[in-house]
C-alpha cells in the first residue's frame, strides 16, 4: 500500500481547516498559498471530501469550507478512505480465498489480514484533534527565549 498525493495533501488540507476554520470558513484559494497545493487539485480532493460528509462548503461572498463534523470525530482513517478508498496492503479476492490452498490460506490469516487490521486500528486512532494538538505543541515548542 502506497499512500498518494492526493491522501496526503488532502491530509495536510484537513489539517489546515481545522486549524484555520475555527470562527469562519476557509477558501481553497487561502488553504493552496500556505500550503503550496494546487487549487484545483484541491477542488478535487475536496469533492471527494465533502462526498464523505467530512466537509461542507458555504456559498457566496464569505464562503468557503467548513469542517463536516467534530475535530475529534474525523479520524486519519476517515479522510485516508475518503481520498484513497480501502486501505490494504493486499486486497481480498473472493474469489481467490475460496480457491487458495492452505499456505495461502495461512499466509492471507497471519500476514496480509493482521497488516490490514493493523493499518487501519492506527489510522482510526488517530483524530485531527489529535495532529492539531500535536501541531500546536510542535509550533510552540519552537520559540527561544533569551535573558
Amino acid at each position: 500500500m502506497k499512500i498518494s498525493t492526493k491522501g496526503r495533501y488532502g491530509l495536510k488540507a484537513m489539517v489546515d481547516l481545522a486549524i484555520n476554520s475555527i470562527n469562519d470558513s476557509v477558501t481553497l484559494k487561502s488553504i493552496s498559498q500556505r500550503q503550496n497545493i494546487s487549487e484545483g487539485y484541491l477542488e478535487q480532493i475536496f469533492s471527494s471530501l465533502r462526498k464523505e460528509g467530512l466537509v461542507r462548503g458555504r456559498k457566496g461572498s464569505q464562503g468557503g469550507y467548513v469542517l463536516g463534523k467534530s475535530i475529534n470525530e474525523i479520524t486519519v482513517g476517515n479522510i485516508l478512505r475518503a481520498l484513497e478508498g480501502e486501505l490494504v496492503v493486499v486486497e481480498r479476492d473472493d474469489k481467490e480465498v475460496v480457491n487458495e490452498d492452505k499456505l495461502d490460506s495461512c499466509i492471507r490469516n497471519n500476514v496480509w489480514d493482521r497488516l490490514n487490521n493493523s493499518i487501519n486500528d492506527i489510522v482510526d486512532s488517530i483524530t485531527l484533534e489529535d495532529l492539531v494538538i500535536n501541531y500546536n505543541n510542535l509550533i510552540n515548542s519552537n520559540y527561544m527565549y533569551y535573558i
